[in-house]
């Protein structure tokens, strides 16, 4: 019950009362986004979404008009050289992840799942197979991201995901949600450019 019909009534109403109440916040930054520099406001990437199939995630523009598209920030080279003044405190507060809520209201998204992965991020989407992670919407955070977020490897986050498909609970989804509050105000696990940090700092 909670799975199939309880937490889509959630999402909608939580999503769209968030909305309204950020709604200054959202005209700040879309301000600030389009002084300081070219280019358009939102920024849309194709994404897998519940069951793998293809949607749009929006979210804040943070990089210049010129970075290669379709490239996890991570397989770039120096991604620093691609970030904007105002992305830079976007990504640093994952402020650039509010226009998801647009992706929840419309219901390709859920506030509580695994990130949607790249069209291209086969690696990613091959190892949820495995946990089961793809049957579900994902989310706008999650239980990897309380649990290491870029700092994970591949297999982890897989793994994470999994044990949240597992657990799947309105309790669990509260535990995930005040455990991402905590973390964005720690800044816990943002490596900019940056997959599977924590295992590389450990072989050091």
């Amino acid at each position: 019950m909670y799975n199939n019909y309880i937490k889509r009534v959630i999402d909608f109403i939580l999503s769209l009362v968030g909305l309204i109440l950020l709604s200054p916040v959202f005209i700040i930054l879309c301000l600030w986004i389009k002084l300081d520099s070219k280019g358009p406001i939102l920024f849309k990437q194709k994404r897998f979404g519940k069951n793998k199939t293809f949607f749009y995630i929006y979210k804040f523009r943070t990089m210049r008009t010129d970075t290669p598209s379709d490239m996890p920030t991570h397989m770039l080279s120096d991604p620093d050289q691609y970030i904007t003044r105002a992305g830079k405190f976007l990504r640093k507060t994952s402020l650039d992840e509010l226009p998801q809520i647009i992706n929840i209201l419309k219901g390709e998204m859920a506030i509580i799942g695994p990130r949607p992965a790249l069209w291209n991020q086969d690696d990613l989407i091959a190892e949820r197979d495995r946990y089961h992670a793809n049957d579900i919407k994902p989310g706008l955070t999650g239980w990897a991201q309380i649990n290491g977020r870029d700092e994970l490897e591949i297999e982890v986050k897989a793994k994470l995901d999994g044990d949240y498909v597992k657990h799947m609970s309105f309790l669990f989804d509260m535990k995930c949600f005040f455990g991402t509050i905590t973390s964005v105000l720690k800044h816990d696990g943002v490596v900019e450019g940056g997959t599977g940090e924590l295992h590389k700092e450990d072989s050091l």
